[in-house]
């Protein structure tokens, strides 16, 4: 099945199941903050930020509310002063994970210069 193709007929990219799984890693953050939460299991807003360096916080912000309504993200919130709040990949997310590798893999025998 090519990746406009869907059911036998020729729809809208976005109406595919392609399109859907570019609509939610798409971007320039999400599949980073994807990779780092991989790595790392639980992290916290101020470290994702301090790893990531050059995504504003209303950005990330906005990427981690986008992730977690999409179900591929947990949001845990600790009720203390200062608030405490971790994220961690959920079950789905973690079915994407052989599919970033891929696209890592990919990327690394096809940047140019190397």
């Amino acid at each position: 099945m090519g990746m406009t193709e869907y059911k036998g007929k020729i729809e809208r990219i976005q109406d595919t199941p392609f399109g859907y799984t570019i609509s939610v890693i798409g971007g320039k953050w999400k599949m980073v903050i994807l990779y780092l939460l991989a790595e790392n299991r639980v992290v916290r807003f101020n470290d994702l930020k301090r790893q990531i360096g050059t995504i504003t916080y209303k950005t990330l912000s906005s990427h981690l509310k986008e992730l977690e309504a999409d179900g591929l993200i947990h949001r845990k919130e600790y009720p203390q002063i200062p608030p405490k709040v971790e994220y961690s990949l959920s079950k789905k997310a973690e079915t994407l994970l052989p599919v970033l590798e891929e696209l890592c893999e990919w990327g690394v025998k096809n940047r140019p210069g190397l």
